[in-house]
């Protein structure tokens, strides 16, 4: 990734962070890296909401990015790494029996300039 999409990239988190707390989240990690039993991966922004923890995907796009586009971005494979990578951070912190969920949050920058759009899918897969 170039330095100008990881700036992007981490503004994006962040707005969507922000999002979040507006919604009544809280957030409980941001980028939590892990390299371990041939995984490696990065959750995004990990929450809590409503008794829930929420696992949530961040995409920043610098073009529209409406909301089917922010769930497909999220292909099965995705899927398939952030559900090993939530039961890392769940076997790591101890939180085994809890009500999990994976929520996206796409994050639109119009080419053309202004405020940044999002769209946020609850429950995504």
């Amino acid at each position: 990734m170039t330095t100008a999409t990881n700036r992007i990239g981490r503004i994006g988190e962040e707005l969507a962070a922000r999002h979040l707390q507006r919604l009544g989240y809280t957030i409980v990690a941001r980028n939590w890296r892990v390299r371990v039993e041939g995984v490696r991966g990065e959750l995004d922004i990990v929450a809590t909401d409503a008794g829930a923890l929420v696992f949530c995907e961040v995409k920043t796009r610098r073009r529209a990015l409406p909301g089917d586009q922010a769930l497909a971005a999220v292909d099965r494979g995705k899927q398939r790494q952030l559900r090993r990578l939530a039961g890392l951070y769940l076997a790591e912190r101890g939180g085994h029996g809890v009500d999990v969920r994976f929520d996206v949050v796409g994050v639109a920058w119009p080419v053309s300039g202004g405020a940044a759009e999002l769209v946020h899918v609850r429950a995504a897969f």
